[in-house]
């Protein structure tokens, strides 16, 4: 028996935030769009555009490069959200995001970099954490990419973006999704390989080999002490 779905509302403090446009003083965002028949070189643009939203700055690397999808889109194979769904699918993205986290944060993740916004409410996260896990990955970012929502704001040529206030004070207002640098929980360090050492025993201070103690130097002192019996 599948389990049910929750319903939850579409409410949120960021239904009260008009649109960039609105907002004079503010970043604007550019648009990459394969509508206007782009050059090589905006090309280029487009497709690291995509990156740079997908998996972010911090984890742009020559390892998530996907050089034959990239080839698609430049011949006119694929278009944008195909691309996009590619990068989403790849084994990178899995290991660097949905391996690392648990399905909450990473719910919360994707529908920063997929459909730009954050999560509405906890009921929404819980809604789409139940999709990702009863009935997989690709199953919940096929959701996410033929959602009503992301066929409006990007259809099938425009790069997703992040659809509320980006401040140009950053200390002062929200940052853009995708330069926020991700944090993990210690609970997933053992599935990166990293150690989680516990220590419990006196603080010691470690002296270099090649560095000896001067004249004057405490560790003299403490070093006599050592020698010295006590009766």
């Amino acid at each position: 028996m599948s389990i049910p779905i929750l319903n939850y509302s579409l409410s949120t403090h960021n239904h009260r935030v008009n649109s960039f446009e609105y907002l004079p003083g503010e970043e604007q965002p550019k648009i990459y769009t394969t509508d206007s028949l782009p050059s090589s070189f905006e090309m280029d643009e487009i497709i690291w555009a995509a990156y740079r939203q997908i998996f972010s700055e911090h984890q742009i690397l020559s390892s998530t490069r996907q050089p034959f999808l990239e080839s698609q889109l430049r011949f006119n194979q694929i278009k944008v959200k195909d691309f996009i769904k590619g990068l989403l699918m790849s084994s990178q993205f899995r290991y660097l995001n949905y391996d690392m986290n648990n399905n909450y944060r990473f719910v919360e993740m994707c529908l920063q970099r997929v459909l730009g916004r954050d999560i509405y409410n906890e009921r929404e996260k819980l809604a789409f954490s139940v999709i990702l896990g009863s009935k997989g990955l690709e199953c919940f970012i096929n959701i996410l990419l033929n959602s009503d929502e992301y066929i409006e704001n990007f259809g099938d040529t425009i790069v997703p973006y992040q659809r509320r206030r980006i401040i140009c004070q950053r200390s002062k207002g929200e940052i853009p999704f995708n330069l926020k640098t991700p944090r993990l929980d210690y609970n997933f360090l053992s599935k990166q390989s990293m150690p989680q050492l516990s220590w419990s025993g006196p603080v010691r201070r470690f002296r270099p080999q090649e560095q000896k103690p001067k004249a004057g130097d405490p560790a003299l002192f403490f070093g006599m002490l050592n020698d010295i019996s006590f009766v």
